[in-house]
């Protein structure tokens, strides 16, 4: 069964520039805009999608009970062909099951600030904000900023955080819940099956992240067969928007040794 038979929704997304597929997947509560920075750097060397998951932006909203099958579904669905898959957070575990399900169109995986395999003490911290984000919406996004924003970038950039804090404001609690209960519990889910997944994978965080942290990275890397690691320095979460220098050749990078790899390993 191939990901398009469970349920998928037609996702907003945008595409730029010309040359290898690339997708862009962002985190719970964002949207496509979070990579903003990134894109002209990106579009040099990449035909680059932004997408807008299940339940944010512009795309079709989440109903409770959605889950990582579907929202990798709906990805699915925008591909022509083999692709480099970029996922941040909610976007890295949709792309790992994706590169799970659909090997033959993974060209590789960039897993930005993605959770791993969380002990019993990360999740109860999830848990936590899951019922702060059910009782009281507004106080769980200001929490997401203050812990994703030091307290020196919000000092240089405090329109940025404002900006950040507005779009998850804006978000649809339903569809915000429904898409966090998969970020909650999807790591625990793709955890055994790792192993399986065949795409030249690079895992990157902040070296501050208290959620996703440089040990998930690690963890991450060694458990998906040939997988690599790369902390950025004096980061934290929000990796696209806080140092899109950085990531941008860590992606360009990964992706173009991955294509001197295909190339070299085909037959003359």
């Amino acid at each position: 069964m191939t990901g398009q038979d469970r349920h998928a929704v037609p996702l907003s997304h945008t595409s730029y520039g010309a040359g290898p597929r690339l997708v862009l997947l962002h985190g719970v509560g964002l949207d496509r805009t979070m990579w903003d920075r990134c894109l002209p750097a990106l579009t040099e060397s990449h035909r680059v999608t932004a997408a807008d998951l299940r339940g944010h932006g512009a795309s079709p909203p989440a109903a409770p009970g959605v889950s990582l099958a579907e929202l990798a579904a709906d990805v699915e669905a925008l591909l022509e062909g083999p692709t480099h898959l970029v996922g941040f957070s909610l976007g890295a575990l949709v792309a790992q099951r994706l590169a799970l399900v659909r090997p033959d169109l993974t060209a590789s995986l960039t897993l930005v600030s993605s959770v791993a395999d969380r002990t019993a003490r990360e999740r109860d911290a999830v848990a936590r904000r899951r019922r702060t984000a059910r009782e009281d919406f507004a106080e769980s996004a200001r929490a997401s900023v203050d812990r994703w924003f030091s307290a020196e970038w919000r000092a240089r950039e405090p329109a940025l955080a404002e900006t950040v804090l507005r779009r998850l404001l804006a978000n649809d609690p339903a569809s915000y819940l429904a898409c966090y209960d998969v970020f909650a519990t999807a790591d625990a889910e793709l955890w055994p099956e790792l192993p399986l997944i065949t795409a030249p994978t690079l895992a990157v965080t902040g070296a501050d992240d208290p959620g996703s942290t440089p040990g998930m990275s690690r963890r991450l890397a060694a458990r998906i067969p040939g997988g690599s690691a790369q902390t950025v320095p004096g980061a934290r979460h929000l990796l696209p928007l806080e140092r899109p220098l950085a990531l941008t050749e860590a992606i360009v990078r990964h992706t173009g040794a991955t294509a001197r790899t295909g190339q070299e390993s085909r037959p003359a």
